[in-house]
């Protein structure tokens, strides 16, 4: 019997890595940034818990940071991931794709889109305006995925 991949999903951070978002990704098999990090110790952080993917968002720029590409596609536990830091950055065409991950508007999302699921995190950064702090969590499965969005903060 297989176990699931738990994989976590966050965004946005813009420097800041709040000790519920390390709390909350404890026991993920690898974590994914989607962008706006803004700080190459955030990933830094982030590495001790897991390997990390990240691309760059909008805020992003400097040492180590000007190295991640904007986008980029990839496999975990068997599901083809495309990362980018903007959902109007997506490609119309997604063949093979199982998950598109985006950051960028602060607003976490799940959605599935015909076979593709859309996953926003949310921002685990700084609050913005009245949107939540939050982050993702992937379960992969049995060739199944599911996501559900963690509240970092009241």
């Amino acid at each position: 019997m297989s176990s699931a991949t738990r994989i976590g999903v966050i965004s946005d951070t813009h420097n800041l890595v709040r000790p519920e978002a390390l709390l909350a990704l404890r026991g993920c098999e690898h974590i994914i940034h989607a962008g706006d990090i803004c700080n190459p110790a955030v990933l830094d952080t982030l590495t001790q818990l897991a390997p990390v993917t990240a691309i760059r968002g909008n805020n992003d720029s400097g040492a180590r940071i000007d190295e991640l590409p904007e986008a980029r596609t990839f496999n975990i536990g068997g599901m083809a991931i495309y990362l980018v830091h903007d959902i109007a950055d997506v490609p119309r065409q997604l063949a093979g794709i199982d998950v598109v991950i985006t950051g960028h508007s602060h607003k976490p999302l799940i959605e599935r889109r015909g076979a593709t699921l859309f996953v926003n995190p949310g921002s685990a950064g700084p609050r913005r305006f009245k949107l939540p702090v939050t982050l993702g969590i992937m379960l992969i499965e049995a060739g199944e995925i599911h996501a559900e969005i963690i509240p970092l903060v009241d």
